[in-house]
């Protein structure tokens, strides 16, 4: 980042914002072998000091992706393939293409992807100055 939803539809009328905002998002543009990040779309909740973060991860198949925190919630929809949350404390959820599902603030969690790999959308709520994601300890 894991079990609620995400948006598909708006995506697509985002279009001309997305790509200007989208350098403003270093954090999500990171590449690795493992994973590619395409970020969507960056936007402040109106009267708060958090903002949103939207973005498609394309993982890798047979991949465990490492163990992280947010420090706000991420909600993700599974657009293609199949992977298994990971969620200290939790039993490990499998998700397929269609599934959603959420992670709460500060959860340290992980994903393992199957032989397809898989793409997600996902959303983050963060404080603004907070990074969007840390590496678990």
């Amino acid at each position: 980042m894991l079990k609620a939803v995400s948006i598909c539809a708006a995506i697509a009328s985002m279009g001309a914002v997305c790509s200007a905002q989208a350098q403003q998002l270093p954090v999500m543009t990171q590449q690795t072998q493992t994973i590619k990040r395409i970020p969507l779309q960056k936007f402040e909740v109106p009267g708060t000091n958090y903002e949103t973060v939207i973005g498609i991860a394309e993982i890798a198949p047979n991949v465990t992706i490492g163990r992280h925190s947010h420090p706000g919630p991420e909600s993700g929809y599974l657009l293609e393939g199949e992977f298994t949350l990971l969620v200290d404390g939790e039993v490990p959820l499998p998700l397929k293409a269609g599934q959603s599902y959420n992670v709460p603030p500060r959860a340290i969690h992980d994903a393992k992807t199957g032989a397809q790999g898989a793409k997600v959308i996902a959303t983050y709520v963060v404080e603004r100055g907070q990074p969007l994601a840390s590496p678990a300890k």
